[in-house]
């Protein structure tokens, strides 16, 4: 224990507060405590120190008086159980009354266009009547909670409502959203007592919303069967406006579209900072295709509250994204899709599409016909998940990038980068620009980092100064050959040969010239590096051997010479560079269908789930 805190929002008042520090829990054997309990009996008899105020209330966070954790990785998802996917289990007060209005058929006491002409009459105050309505749409939670402000449950959501008079927001605040938010879904009839209509927030005058809390008043919510609803006064269902990857390819910039498709690459989850730079936006990139054209449609999905879903967001899925919004590039070039507030994806594998009514529509019916149509080896072939995916294409102009930024930092230096990389946080994603020369440029396969063939423009230590500027070669090969490394390739014992790109081989080599340095794994027996090449089967055997005929030539005339040189003939090139390793979760994976919650598990934990399945 250390010294008692005063400040502890949760002890009593009259009770000083403590914070532990350790402690040793002894498992003993049955019977020793004298009540013949086992240790894990007294783990589970522990009660947890919350909010709630009862002896062994729910797991709640310890500090700032909450009643509900955040998720890990942003501040839209919900986490815990704490969250309800059913119904409140509280009975309505009137419920014997309202069985009899089952039987002949529900109708609301009050519409939404009677809210708005009573609220711009002046008459305040909660509404008792019973209002029937439709979900039209539903945001993501918005959290508000500060550090500075004690409220258990700072959540907010907004859902869009709808009559045969009109459509109206409802607000769901703090614990209403914990209790609700999972059980309501675009489509449901809802029945909704005991709230307050007020100014929709930063609207026009005469837009009212409606303020559904849990207190003054405790508002009823409860869903209803679109049967124990009398059919003329059935809200209508929700619209939705689908469009394929072809008349995508016409709409114009900000257009809220919904789409549907076959998910066939599934990037990893990064983290950007939102426009206030305080708050961190989690988002991946997805590719869609529906056969409506050659080009895929790319997603770059935020969160949309809907953990489970994302979690299962695997290629070789079928996807429905709706109100999504099109952004276009700045040159018209390309385009993608992006959240907005009411964004919701559903996704096959979680009963979604059997229970939407867009299952009816024919662009869905139409979709599915060119689905069936596909082969499952040829679409698996072609299905990636995770690794570093940018798009639109960063652009080629300097002068086009740094017109783009637009308040993003200029050219960094080496100490301005170092202090920018420090700020960043786990996952999130930033985009640098720096000037510098290049030195050294390795190559090597993946999986296979420590032998790697790499390029240098370091002048060796018997070479004189040059002004002239290094130049890299045209024709290096794309995918070069690995050498036979030491047993550490970057230790500094290592040798390389030197060979010049445009003269034979002389006595002293050129300052300013590029050097190509070659691993080697044994001593060599001449002065001449001993280089062994390691078959491969690539597209670039071609180029590669060409660019290596100058290597062995160059062996060659070592051997020859080698009576006639001494030894102030010969460079010995300086160690190969200590370049870091590339991050193997920058690397997409070929999706195993059969391994995909591995795959998947990975991917979140940023790593691979099995050696070879990186490409």
């Amino acid at each position: 224990m250390t010294a008692p805190l005063p400040a502890c929002t949760g002890a009593g008042m009259q009770t000083d507060s403590y914070r532990l520090v350790s402690v040793d829990v002894a498992d003993g054997g049955p019977g020793e405590d004298g009540d013949g309990r086992t240790g894990e009996d007294c783990w589970e008899s522990l009660p947890w120190f919350g909010s709630s105020g009862a002896t062994a209330g729910p797991l709640v966070p310890l500090r700032a008086n909450r009643s509900v954790f955040l998720p890990l990785w942003n501040n839209v998802d919900y986490s815990g159980q704490v969250w309800r996917e059913a119904p409140p289990t509280d009975e309505d007060e009137d419920e014997d009354e309202d069985e009899d209005e089952e039987q002949e058929g529900r109708r609301p006491t009050v519409t939404v266009s009677r809210l708005r002409d009573s609220f711009l009459s002046g008459r305040r105050g909660a509404i008792q009547h019973q209002l029937i309505v439709r979900i039209i749409n539903k945001s993501h939670l918005m959290y508000y909670g500060r550090a500075d402000r004690n409220c258990e449950c700072p959540y907010k959501a907004v859902l869009e409502l709808c009559d045969r008079t009109g459509s109206v927001c409802a607000v769901l605040w703090n614990s209403v959203c914990v209790s609700w938010y999972r059980r309501l879904k675009p489509g449901d009839v809802i029945n909704v007592r005991r709230f307050r209509v007020k100014q929709r927030y930063q609207a026009e005058p005469g837009d009212i919303e409606i303020s559904v809390n849990s207190r003054n008043p405790a508002a009823q919510i409860s869903v209803l069967p679109e049967s124990s609803v009398s059919p003329e006064c059935l809200p209508p269902a929700p619209t939705y406006s689908f469009y394929n990857s072809q008349q995508l390819l016409d709409r114009p910039h900000n257009t809220t579209c919904d789409v549907i498709g076959l998910l066939t690459f599934v990037g990893r989850s990064e983290r950007i900072r939102n426009g206030r730079g305080a708050e961190l936006l989690e988002y991946r990139w997805l590719r869609l295709e529906d056969g409506a054209s050659d080009q895929p449609v790319m997603v770059k999905l935020f969160s949309t509250s809907q953990p489970e879903t994302h979690l299962k967001l695997h290629p070789v899925s079928v996807l429905v994204g709706t109100r999504l919004m099109l952004v276009r590039a700045a040159d018209h070039s390309c385009f993608y899709l992006t959240n907005t507030t009411n964004t919701q994806v559903y996704c096959t594998g979680q009963g979604h599409h059997s229970q939407m009514s867009y299952r009816r529509l024919r662009p869905v019916r139409r979709f599915l016909q060119w689905l069936r149509t596909q082969d499952d080896a040829a679409v698996l072939s072609r299905a990636l998940i995770g690794g570093f995916f940018t798009y639109p294409p960063p652009p080629v102009s300097m002068e086009t990038y740094m017109k783009e930024c637009r308040g993003e930092p200029g050219l960094l230096r080496v100490a301005e980068l170092q202090r920018e990389l420090d700020q960043l946080c786990y996952r999130e994603r930033r985009t640098f620009c720096i000037q510098a020369t290049v030195t050294v440029v390795t190559y090597s396969r993946r999986g296979e980092e420590e032998r790697c063939l790499f390029w240098t423009d370091r002048p060796s230590s018997f070479s004189p100064s040059s002004s002239s500027s290094p130049q890299l070669s045209s024709s290096l090969p794309s995918t070069p050959r690995s050498s036979r490394p030491p047993p550490s390739s970057f230790s500094p014992t290592s040798a390389s040969s030197a060979v010049s790109r445009s003269t034979p081989r002389t006595p002293i080599q050129t300052a300013g010239s590029w050097k190509r340095k070659l691993l080697q794994t044994d001593t060599p027996k001449k002065r001449g590096p001993w280089i062994t090449l390691q078959p491969e089967q690539n597209n670039t055997v071609i180029l590669f051997e060409a660019s290596m005929e100058f290597l062995r030539n160059a062996d060659a005339d070592d051997d020859n010479n080698d009576e006639d040189e001494d030894a102030s003939s010969f460079v010995t090139a300086p160690a190969a560079p200590a370049v870091p390793p590339v991050a193997v979760e920058t690397f997409s994976m070929c999706y195993d269908h059969a391994h995909r919650e591995e795959q998947a598990a990975a991917v979140a934990m940023g790593g691979k789930a099995a050696a070879g399945r990186f490409h």
